[in-house]
C-alpha cells in the first residue's frame, strides 16, 4: 500500500509545481509593460523662431517625438552591434537553438517558469556553498547564464524525486531479490551522482580544449605580432584561425575592452571562467606587460616556448597515467572472463572424469 502512496504525493508534488509555473507564466504575458517616461529636466535644443526650448512643444505630434527618442536609441544598438562584430572578428556564429521560452510548444512555456521555480527551491535547501559551486562549475562548462543555473537545479531536484519513483519499479519488477537490490542501488547512484558528474566532464573537456588550442594561438599571436600587427589585430587575427572555447573567451575579451572595460580586469575575468594554470601564467605575463610596458612581442616570445614545453608535460604525464588506469578494467574485467574461458572447460572435464563417477 505505501508504495502506491508515495507515488501519489510524487505526482501530487510535481502537479503542484506545474500550476505554479503555469500561474507565473500567465502573470507575465498578461502584465502590462511599463511605460517609459522621458526623464524629468530633460531639454531638447530649438531654434529661435518659435522651437521648442525647454521640453517638448505641445504642438509637437506624440509619434513624431516618439520617433526623435527611438532614433538615437537604433543609432547606439547599431554601434554595438558593430562594435561587438568587430570585436568577435567576424566568427560565423554557432548554431543557435530557440530557447524554450521563445518557442511556442506548451513544453517550451512550461519548462522555463518551471525551472525557475525548482531552482529556486533548490537554492534555498541546498548546503552553504553548493550554489556557488553549481555556479562556477557552469561558467568553467561554458554555460554560466542564469537561465543554465535554474535547469541544472531543477535536473538535480527532478532526479531527486525519480529515487521514490525507481525504487517502486524496482520492487514492481518481476525479479529476484538480489537482482531488485543490485537494481535499485544503480539507478541510485545514477540518480544521485549522474548530473554532478555529467557538468564535472562537461567543464573538464572544455579545459581541455582551451589547453589543446592554447599553444596554437599563441604561436600565431606572435607571428602576428612579429610580422608587424598589434597586439588586438593580432589577437583578432588569432581568433579567427583558431575556432574554439578559447577564441571565444578573447573574442569576448576583444568586446569588453572595446567597450571600456579595463585590459587587466578582462584578462582576469578570462582566468577565473577557465580555471587553466597553462592560460593563467599566460594572462598574468600579458597583465604584467601592459602594466610595466614591456615589449610584448619577447613576452608572447617566451610564452610560446613555455606553453610548448607544458602542453609536452602534459602529454607524457596523461600516456603515463593510461597503464594505471587500465589496470583496474583489465584485472576486473578482462582477467576473470579470460580465466572463466580458459579454465572453464577444463573444470567441467574434471568434474565429470573424476567427481562425478567416482560419486564424490
Amino acid at each position: 500500500m505505501w508504495p502506491f502512496i508515495i507515488l501519489g504525493a510524487v505526482l501530487l508534488l510535481v502537479g503542484v509545481v506545474v500550476l505554479a509555473a503555469m500561474w507565473e507564466d500567465r502573470r507575465d504575458r498578461t502584465g502590462s509593460p511599463r511605460a517609459r517616461t522621458p526623464k524629468p529636466g530633460s531639454s531638447s535644443a530649438g531654434s529661435s523662431n518659435g522651437g521648442p526650448s525647454n521640453g517638448a512643444s505641445p504642438n509637437v505630434s506624440p509619434v513624431k517625438m516618439s520617433s526623435r527618442r527611438a532614433a538615437p536609441w537604433r543609432s547606439r544598438r547599431r554601434a554595438v552591434a558593430a562594435t561587438l562584430e568587430v570585436a568577435t572578428a567576424r566568427l560565423a556564429p554557432p548554431p543557435i537553438s530557440a530557447r524554450p521560452s521563445q518557442s511556442g510548444s506548451l513544453f517550451g512555456r512550461l519548462f522555463d517558469p518551471a525551472a525557475g521555480v525548482l531552482g529556486k527551491l533548490t537554492a534555498r535547501l541546498s548546503p552553504p556553498g553548493y550554489l556557488d559551486s553549481v555556479k562556477r562549475r557552469l561558467i568553467m562548462a561554458g554555460r554560466g547564464r542564469p537561465a543554465d543555473v535554474n535547469r541544472f537545479l531543477a535536473a538535480r531536484t527532478a532526479t531527486i524525486a525519480l529515487i521514490p519513483v525507481a525504487f517502486i519499479a524496482v520492487q514492481l519488477a518481476p525479479i529476484p531479490k538480489l537482482f531488485r537490490l543490485l537494481g535499485f542501488l544503480i539507478a541510485l547512484l545514477l540518480l544521485l551522482l549522474g548530473p554532478e558528474a555529467q557538468l564535472n566532464r562537461a567543464a573538464e573537456a572544455r579545459q581541455d580544449r582551451i589547453r589543446k588550442d592554447l599553444p596554437a594561438l599563441v604561436d600565431l599571436l606572435m607571428i602576428s605580432v612579429e610580422a608587424g600587427l598589434g597586439f588586438d589585430q593580432a589577437l583578432v587575427r588569432a581568433v579567427t584561425s583558431v575556432p574554439g572555447p578559447l577564441s571565444e573567451e578573447f573574442g569576448r575579451f576583444l568586446g569588453e575592452v572595446r567597450m571600456g572595460a579595463d585590459r587587466a580586469e578582462s584578462l582576469e575575468a578570462i582566468d577565473n571562467r577557465t580555471d587553466l594554470p597553462e592560460l593563467r601564467s599566460f594572462l598574468m605575463a600579458l597583465i604584467q606587460a601592459e602594466t610595466f610596458g614591456v615589449s610584448i612581442g619577447a613576452i608572447l616570445k617566451s610564452q610560446a616556448d613555455d606553453i610548448r614545453v607544458a602542453h609536452r608535460l602534459h602529454v607524457q604525464e596523461q600516456a603515463q597515467k593510461a597503464p594505471v588506469k587500465m589496470l583496474f578494467p583489465l584485472v576486473f574485467c578482462v582477467l576473470p572472463a579470460l580465466f572463466i574461458v580458459v579454465v572453464g572447460p577444463a573444470g567441467i572435464e574434471i568434474y565429470d572424469t573424476i567427481i562425478k563417477h567416482r560419486g564424490l
